[in-house]
Parts: C-alpha cells; structure tokens; sequence
C-alpha cells in the first residue's frame, strides 16, 4: 500500500512540474523600422492607376488578361519548384506529427512461444519444455522539463517555415510568368512593328530601283536602300530568334513536358494599360506578413525552441515501464488466472559527467539561434530595400514610359513629313533613311518600355508580398 501512495506522489509531482519548460520563450526582436511606407507619390495619381490593396493571392487580376489567369494555374500547379515546395510542407507536417508523438506513451504488445529440447548428459537433465508468453508492453518519459514539448514547438515552427516557404516560391513564381509572359508579348509585338518598317522599306526600295533607271536617283543612294532594308531584315530574324527563346523558357516555367516545350506554342492575350500606387500612411509592419519574412521568423523560433530542448537534458529524466499479461509453460493454462504477470517500474536517470557534452550542445543551439537572429533582421532589411526599389521602378518605368510614348508619336510625324520632303525632292535620301531609323527604334523603345512598366507592377506585388487584403488607405492591423 505504501508503495502505490508513493507512485501517486511521483505522479502528482510529475504534473506539477509538467507545467515547466526549460530554454527562453520565444520573442519577436526589436526592429527599427518605418512607421509607414514613404511612397514618394504625389497627391494626384495617373489617371489609369489603381492602389495596390485587396488582390492577395490573385495579384495579378490587376492586369485583367484572362490568358495570364490561365498560365499562372498551370505553373501553380505544374511547376517543378512548386511541387518541391509543396512536398517538403508534407515532409514538415509528417515530421511535426513523429516529434509531437513522443510525448505519449508507447504500447506494444509482444507474443513469445518457444519449444526447448535439453541435453540428458548435461548437470540437469530435463524433458522438453514449452513456454508461452503474451505480454502488453508500456513505457512512457514524463516530460518534466519541457524537452519534448520544446521539441514539438520547434517542429511546429518548422511547419510553418515550409509552409511560408512555398507561398514565397509561388509568389515568386507568379511574377516570373507575368514578366516572361509580358516579355513574351513584347516581342510580338515589337516583330510586327520592324515587320512594317521592313515592308515600307521594300516599298521605298522598290520606287529607289525605278528612280535609278529613269536616271532621278543615283546608284549610290540605292545601295544606301538596299542596306537599310537588309538591316532590318536582320533586326528581324534577331527578334524571332529571341522570341522563341523566351518562349520556350515561359513553357519550362510552366512546368510543361519536354514535347510541349520543344512543340508547343504558347497563348497570348492582349494587352492592357496597367498601373498600380501604393497608397501612403499604410503602417510598415505590414512587410512582416510577406513569405520570406514570415519562414526567416519562424526559423528563428525553432532555434530558439531547440535551446529549450537542449538545456531540459540537464536535468532529471523520469521513466515509467510496465507491462501485463501471461506466462505459462502449457499454452491451454495461458489465459488463466494463475499465469497472470505485471510489472511497474520507474527509472530516474540524471546526468553528471560527460565531459562538457551538453553544455557545448546548448552553445551550439544558442550559436544557431543567433545565426536566425541576424539572417531574420537582414531579411527584413532587404525586404524594405525590395520595397523602395520596386517603388522607384515603377515610378521611373512610368516616366519613361510617358516620355518615349510621346518621342513615338513626334518621330511619327517627322517620319511622314520626311517621306513627304523626300517624295518631293526637297529632302535628301540620307535624311529619310535617318528619321526612319529613329521612328523604329523610338516604336521598339516604346514598346520595351510598356514591357519594363508592366515588369515593375509585377516586381511591386512581389516585393510587397502579394499586397494585402483591406481597402486602400484603411489596412488591417499586423498580426491580425
């Protein structure tokens, strides 16, 4: 009877001190950030602008092609890197699940039958024997200290972390595909244009060869023609070289087979004006939230988590074993009363000589936790520097956007006055030639620009993380 009251004693003390865990609680670090974004936006915003709130995982529904819609599923879903992200958040959860169960008992249960001859020469002579025994096994380590429960925080943060891990992949893939997808446009685009240039290039060439032969126009003049269009003719084939290039890297990026990629086409849509702002006064910690941001802090959490798991090997580990069941040297007197057999048993072990094992341990978990530490804070400095870039992009692929739209139309005009002075003798052959050149490479400079404008709305969501739900200038709170 004593000896049940003190088991009842260890197990009331064992509660008690479950409540205690040994290594430091987890907090966030002091960060000297912004308490807003500095946007750099004047109080009037384009007119075609839209503020970049209230999109989350859809981002790139701002751009409002359907097409686009289209590919960012199927890179979501086939791309190699996103598949990898997503089995290694399998991989954390399945590993969360084998820390957390070493917190409960283990149960097993064992059957043993043996049939044993002995030798009659030996000192005791014995007939065959039998023996069966079919036993419930038990064993379980109190977690006094919190070892396993550090252990389990730390795994939880792991999960997290990989979780965080494949929504910074997939973003990170969503804007690759609207980039290359624009670029992809662009390209198109810019062949149709040096394919227009080329046929009024033939078309004047033609007239050139005609003006030799009645005499108006000289044969150096004509081979001045004869080489401008062979230039653009191979301004051409370089474009189309370029084009299947990205092509066929938007196809790997989609995560196509290797017969798609080498025969497949991609679809196009058409393109749209677009143009983001991020409204001012939003609060900065807002940044906190992005999936790079938020895999760096729960890093850090594990490490700090595993210090805890370390330091509870100081002190005493307790555990309990038992087992009950049968055993019986004739196997029809198994499951009888008389051949029932238990046992309860309590082991303490308390470490006190190692040679500075565990404390070196614990250094090195602290070592790792520091090394969290600063990788976390220099995330977070790169994040904000993200930020401020990804706003001057935009801010000055929208400048020079404006300006080489208006370059293109000025050119335009000049090209047509020029074709008009040079029809009617008045300009030289030279002159024409000049302001074509400088017509096509303001249309191949426009179009390029509208490609880095609509890149650098792209690289705004990424750098923001996706933008954020809540309408715009009445964000939600961080953390909620």
């Amino acid at each position: 009877m004593n000896n049940v009251k003190r088991l009842w004693h260890v197990l009331l003390l064992a509660g008690l001190l479950g409540g205690c865990s040994a290594g430091p609680d987890y907090k966030r670090p002091a960060l000297d950030l912004p308490q807003n974004w500095s946007t750099g936006q004047k109080a009037a915003k384009p007119a075609a602008a839209k503020p970049v709130n209230g999109i989350g995982g859809q981002w790139w529904d701002l751009y409002a092609d359907p097409v686009l819609d289209k590919l960012e599923s199927e890179a979501l879903i086939h791309n190699a890197d996103a598949q990898v992200a997503v089995a290694r958040v399998l991989q954390a959860r399945a590993q969360l699940g084998v820390t957390e169960a070493d917190q409960y008992p283990v149960v097993s249960a064992n059957v043993n039958a043996s049939r044993t001859k002995y030798s009659q020469l030996g000192s005791f002579p014995r007939p065959i024997q039998n023996y069966s025994q079919v036993h419930l096994d038990a064993s379980y380590e109190l977690d006094l200290w919190g070892k396993y429960r550090r252990a389990s925080e730390a795994a939880r943060a792991q999960l997290l972390a990989a979780e965080s891990s494949r929504d910074a992949v997939k973003l990170s893939l969503t804007a690759q595909v609207a980039q290359q997808y624009f670029a992809l446009l662009a390209y198109d685009a810019e062949e149709k244009v040096v394919q227009r240039e080329l046929a009024s290039r033939e078309e004047t060439l033609a007239l050139d060869r005609k003006r030799v032969e009645v005499g108006v126009l000289s044969e150096y003049d004509l081979h001045q023609s004869e080489a401008a269009a062979e230039a653009v003719r191979s301004q051409l084939a370089t474009l189309d070289q370029a084009r299947d290039k990205q092509e066929s890297a938007l196809a790997l990026l989609l995560g196509r087979s290797p017969r798609e990629v080498m025969d497949g086409k991609v679809d196009r849509g058409a393109l749209r004006p677009v143009d983001a702002w991020v409204p001012a006064g939003l609060p900065a910690d807002l940044l906190l939230h992005r999936p790079d941001l938020k895999q760096a802090e729960m890093n850090l959490v594990a490490m700090n988590a595993n210090i805890g798991a370390v330091r509870a090997q100081y002190f005493p580990s307790v555990s309990l074993t038992s087992y009950v069941g049968s055993e019986s040297i004739a196997f029809a007197k198994l499951f009888t009363g008389p051949a029932g057999v238990f046992q309860f048993a309590a082991d303490i072990s308390q470490p006190i000589f190692n040679a500075g094992g565990l404390q070196s341990q614990v250094k090195a978990a602290e070592a790792q936790r520091d090394q969290a530490l600063v990788q976390y804070k220099q995330a977070v400095a790169n994040a904000f520097a993200d930020v401020r870039n990804a706003l001057s992009e935009q801010a000055t692929a929208r400048r020079v956007l404006e300006a080489e739209t208006l370059r293109s139309k000025a050119l335009a005009q000049a090209y047509k006055q020029a074709q008009l002075r040079y029809q009617n003798g008045i300009a030289s052959h030279l002159e024409l030639l000049d302001v074509e050149n400088n017509y096509l490479q303001a249309e191949l400079n426009r179009l390029d620009a509208e490609r880095a404008q609509r890149v650098a709305v792209a690289d705004l969501f990424k750098a923001l993380g996706g933008g954020w739900q809540g309408a715009a200038g009445n964000p939600p709170q961080a953390g909620k």
